[in-house]
């Protein structure tokens, strides 16, 4: 129903080609992605089409058509058997597996593609061709919707050419029940793994140790684990906003900021929190928390459908900034931008940072993040408290409130971990 949903979205009779990453076209098992020697990269399936398929087998191609009568149609394309080859690099999908999974009926093998292809193309019932068009910047190297984009232009100059990630981005931003409750199950392993670090932090341990302590306990619900490269850091490393070195080693008074998420069934979270080394936060540390725990308390208490999506960031800026000179941290709200470095009402779902077409105003069933940071350098404390965003009916959930949030529930987890 993802495929119709998209032309009720767009209106055009148009055909629809849509593949994973690792695929071109007329050579389409480029699954390998070279790292070194004889080593690749693990594949990593395109995320468009694992929201449109639930799969993540290699080399796959959706194609789906609507003609002029409305009438949509849907093919899977897969890698054929192949002993040897699976032998190696794992069981490929079965035909029977990829129906029961995506729910398509016709499955076919990937050889069969250029040819159906070029015979929908060829057969003047089809003026659109959508593809996934996508590209992060300038210098990210072709797709193979790009590659299949330049065969097409060769071939089939007469299909109007139109970007399917502008579709598969307004479907995404709206969660559906199953992804929502994918999130919920997402946010107890991540609180897991985020209460595994607090309960065995001490002055001395080393960052890959915290690392460490989530990874394992993210291990104990299956192989998924974390869905986004984690963020540990303590003391001054917490100034790199996006730090993955791992080998920092607290001290006494360090705070300790993690930016971390689990995936469940392809769903995404993605939580900060900040704690003390030792246990207990320090006067100014508590001071500034208390700053942010309070911003991030009022967004939750005014964000709801209808609003400007934009005015989500600029409330949380403003109303930190005013806590801040109440506290005496600032001298004017103008100051500001001296603490609080980056935005942070992303959304998430099958990307950390998903891939959503923004929207103007805020919708229920949108999740997004409420990120509250404060970096001062001069006291040397920097961390954030960011939180995941349910929209609701009338207001919003705070889907990561179990994880603890305050400086009491933070200290009191503390005072019952474990110490070398």
């Amino acid at each position: 129903h993802m495929v119709e949903e998209m032309w009720e979205l767009t209106g055009y009779a148009a055909k629809y080609g849509k593949m994973a990453m690792q695929m071109s076209w007329p050579k389409w098992d480029e699954s390998k992605l070279w790292k070194t020697g004889d080593e690749y990269y693990p594949f990593f399936a395109d995320r468009n089409f694992v929201y449109l398929t639930g799969l993540k087998c290699k080399s796959a191609v959706l194609l789906a058509a609507k003609a002029a009568n409305g009438q949509v149609s849907e093919r899977l394309y897969l890698l054929p058997p192949d002993a040897q080859a699976e032998r190696w690099t794992g069981v490929r999908a079965k035909p029977h597996e990829a129906a029961e999974k995506s729910g398509i009926e016709d499955i076919r093998f990937l050889n069969r593609f250029e040819d159906d292809f070029s015979r929908l193309a060829a057969s003047g019932e089809y003026a659109n061709l959508y593809l996934d068009l996508y590209r992060f910047d300038g210098n990210q190297p072709d797709r193979p919707s790009h590659r299949l984009l330049h065969a097409v232009q060769r071939d089939f100059a007469y299909l109007q050419i139109k970007n399917a990630a502008e579709l598969t981005g307004l479907l995404r931003l709206i969660k559906q029940p199953c992804e929502i409750e994918a999130l919920r199950r997402a946010e107890e392993k991540t609180r897991a793994g985020i209460l595994a670090m607090m309960r065995n932090s001490y002055p001395g341990k080393f960052e890959y140790q915290y690392k460490a302590d989530f990874d394992h306990a993210l291990g104990q619900f299956g192989p998924e684990g974390a869905g986004f490269p984690s963020i540990i850091s303590a003391g001054k490393n917490n100034f790199c906003i996006h730090y993955y070195s791992y080998t920092g080693r607290a001290q006494e008074g360090d705070l300790i900021l993690n930016d971390v998420g689990a995936q469940h069934d392809n769903m995404i979270t993605d939580v900060s929190r900040a704690w003390p080394c030792g246990g207990k936060f320090t006067d100014r540390q508590k001071l500034l928390y208390n700053c942010v725990y309070a911003t991030s308390e009022y967004a939750f208490s005014k964000i709801k459908p209808g609003m400007p999506m934009a005015e989500v960031d600029a409330m949380i800026r403003r109303f930190n900034a005013e806590r801040l000179v109440e506290a005496g941290v600032l001298a004017s709200v103008d100051e500001i931008g001296k603490l609080m470095w980056h935005a942070g009402a992303h959304h998430i779902g099958y990307d950390v940072h998903d891939m959503v077409k923004m929207p103007e105003t805020v919708q229920p069933n949108m999740v997004f993040c409420v990120d509250v940071g404060v970096y001062h350098e001069e006291w040397g404390i920097g961390f954030r408290l960011e939180d995941n965003c349910l929209v609701t009916e009338n207001g919003c959930e705070n889907l990561s409130a179990a994880i603890p949030r305050t400086v009491e529930e933070i200290e009191a987890v503390m005072r019952g971990g474990i110490r070398p």
